[in-house]
């Protein structure tokens, strides 16, 4: 995916919450950042610091490190 000019003019964290409070509608979604980089627009690491903001931040989504094998996965459920 190209960013577009709707994608850069997002903030990041932003396009980061609602990606994921959109795949995780209907239950859990698990991802590895490598992964969904280019859904976002973001690279694997500005999407690993971004979850840790979210973590504290998101009161509408559950976030937690799930495991790691490679790269953390990351488990994701609507709060």
């Amino acid at each position: 995916m190209s960013p577009s000019t709707t994608t850069t003019a997002e903030p990041k964290e932003a396009r980061l919450r609602s990606y994921l409070r959109e795949k995780a509608t209907d239950g859990e979604l698990y991802f590895k950042s490598k992964f969904i980089a280019e859904d976002v627009g973001l690279s694997p690491k500005e999407i690993g610091a971004l979850m840790v903001k979210l973590k504290e931040s998101a009161s509408d989504l559950e976030i937690e490190k799930w495991s790691y094998t490679s790269a953390t996965t990351w488990r994701v459920s609507p709060a």
